[in-house]
């Protein structure tokens, strides 16, 4: 008997609905946080620069970059960490093709 890969046990999770769900509600998150993170390795930083840079603590920044933190950082938060970088923060609404109307 093989192992599943991570890949085949994903696609099976997701096809149930409660699982499919939950996925969807935190993907927006993650993919800030995985940003948030590429940024700053792009940038040669590590979180203690990146703490310093904007007067706080490394756990802060630890916390603001964990994919399991339940913590919903504030934007003026995510502003100061982009110009950090040299980014600007951008967000951009786009349809939900799955929305029940």
């Amino acid at each position: 008997m093989t192992r599943p890969t991570l890949k085949s046990f994903k696609e099976e999770a997701l096809k149930r609905e409660g699982v499919k769900n939950s996925y969807d509600e935190l993907s927006s998150a993650y993919e800030v946080r995985k940003q948030l993170i590429a940024l700053r390795q792009q940038a040669g930083l590590t979180q203690e620069q990146i703490a310093e840079i904007l007067q706080t603590k490394k756990s802060n920044i630890s916390r603001l970059e964990s994919v399991s933190s339940n913590i919903s950082p504030k934007l003026s938060t995510l502003t100061d960490y982009a110009a950090a970088m040299g980014y600007k923060l951008k967000i951009e609404f786009v349809p939900d093709n799955e929305a029940r109307t």
